[in-house]
């Protein structure tokens, strides 16, 4: 049975949780004041104090979105569930923590996916009570998205959903440990659009001090918009709102407005001479910065914070198989995935033909979509922090196959989620179009990938050699696990 309590203390005032089975939690715990009306578009401000307990039993308000619960054929309801709750105090954490401690436990904090548009950590893939059952408190963040928190504007900052990310942690330095956990071990993670969210902040000289190990999953080094691509979008939105795109001249638009914009956005050209959109086109919105993090992992950014990063064996099956473009690929696909990201698509065509002999039109579609997306950012991205820093750099790649959508989905983009979290006995993960398929997933797999993020966050090795600067060891995690290197 649920109980309620404990009453936890923090800057802003009292929240009350609820125990369950050993675990407290405490959902919808404001770090950071409502970005309303004009402070859309402001860096995060300390929330107000309140008087008396807040209730911290419900979820709270999302950040606002378009609905998003469907890839194609897909059911992404687990992923983007439960899409815009409205309310104006959505920047909030949901926090897990074991009630039986002896001594501060790891902080792990999980930044949530959705191409920069859509998402929350409110959704039921991301429960946490798996981590605070194995002994770490787990946060998962709600910030900004799409116009709020990624528009490229003269006047304000750029990257206010990163910023928000970086107000999260600061808050988690004051006042973490009156929910048991450790400031002094803080893993930072997440997944995708919060992947790269991680990259981000792992370059970022702000973020020094507030993370000690960093987990990047199915991101990439190398998704930053320049601020040159980041004002096509910005001037696509003023078009679509016939207005002077600038936070002032936006300040009264409607949220429901400026969801309801997000489709239109999705055809803007960000080819500028040979530099490509650098996320495939899946997305208007991304982190605006004038060098890739990857580029200031290299220079050394982030020195002393260790690293996982990996991906998934066939991320892009997730953009093509739900529309049915893995059933008859064809040259003219090849060519027109290569000419994505790279201005000879005929050579990276056959360049994947040479180094894959033997595999089909669609093996080769995938293979290309996935490295563009997130393979190559991920590569760079482990090479530069092998490379440049003292800190470890661990890299893996996830390979087990969902048989969803008839087993075209195979290891795509988000299949790794249920594992990581130990959340894969969810009866919406399961069906013939849903994430997990039919199949059921090989025992111990879910739990072994689950505690070794754990062993990350709490001692810095997830269980196998850390890569070298010329030699990047990867784990092959799928039925059976295996380290493998490059020639």
């Amino acid at each position: 049975m649920s109980s309620s309590g404990p009453d936890i203390a923090t800057a802003s005032g009292t929240v009350r949780g609820r125990r369950h089975a050993g675990v407290a939690t405490f959902l919808g715990v404001p770090y950071a004041g409502a970005p309303v009306g004009a402070h859309r578009f402001t860096p995060p401000r300390p929330h107000e104090s309140w008087n008396g307990i807040r209730d911290a039993t419900r979820q709270g308000p999302t950040a606002p979105q378009p609905r998003r619960d469907s890839f194609g054929t897909l059911d992404m309801s687990p992923y983007f569930d439960p899409g815009w709750i409205h309310g104006d105090d959505y920047l909030t954490l949901n926090i897990w923590a074991p009630e039986a401690r002896h001594s501060p436990a790891p902080v792990m904090v999980f930044v949530h996916g959705g191409g920069f548009v859509a998402g929350s950590s409110n959704c039921a893939l991301y429960d946490g009570r798996a981590f605070a059952r194995d002994g770490v408190v787990l946060v998962t963040v709600n910030y900004r998205l799409g116009i709020p928190g990624f528009l490229h504007l003269s006047d304000a900052p750029d990257n206010r959903g990163m910023l928000d990310v970086l107000a999260a942690l600061r808050w988690i330095q004051d006042n973490i440990a009156a929910f048991g956990g450790d400031p002094a071990n803080v893993t930072l993670f997440g997944q995708s659009a919060g992947a790269i969210l991680v990259a981000g902040i792992l370059a970022d000289p702000a973020a020094r001090g507030l993370i000690n190990r960093a987990i990047i999953q199915s991101g990439t080094g190398t998704g930053a918009f320049t601020p040159g691509q980041a004002q096509r979008v910005t001037d696509a939105v003023g078009r679509e709102l016939r207005r002077r795109p600038t936070a002032m001249a936006l300040a009264d638009i409607p949220d429901e407005e400026f969801a309801w914009i997000m489709p239109h956005l999705s055809a803007v050209d960000l080819r500028i001479e040979d530099t490509f959109h650098p996320l495939g086109g899946i997305t208007p919105f991304g982190l605006v910065l004038d060098r890739q993090p990857a580029d200031t992992i290299a220079a050394g950014g982030g020195a002393d914070v260790d690293l996982l990063i990996g991906s998934n064996a066939q991320e892009g099956n997730l953009y093509l198989a739900p529309h049915g473009q893995l059933t008859d690929t064809g040259e003219e696909d090849l060519l027109l995935a290569a000419a994505q990201s790279h201005p000879h698509p005929a050579e990276l065509v056959e360049e994947y033909r040479s180094r894959r002999p033997g595999a089909s039109n669609p093996e080769l579609h995938s293979a290309i979509v996935s490295d563009a997306l997130f393979g190559n950012g991920t590569r760079r991205m482990a090479t530069a922090h092998a490379a440049s820093h003292s800190a470890r750099t661990f890299l893996y790649e996830f390979a087990w196959q969902s048989n969803a959508l008839e087993g075209r989905l195979g290891s795509a983009h988000t299949i790794e989620l249920p594992f990581v979290f130990d959340n894969v006995q969810l009866p919406d993960l399961h069906g013939p179009r849903a994430l997990l398929g039919t199949a059921t997933p090989p025992t111990g797999l879910a739990r072994r990938m689950h505690q070794t993020w754990i062993r990350f966050a709490a001692t810095g090795n997830p269980g196998w050699a850390p890569c070298e600067p010329t030699r990047l060891r990867t784990m092959h995690i799928a039925d059976t696990w295996k380290v493998a290197s490059p020639d």
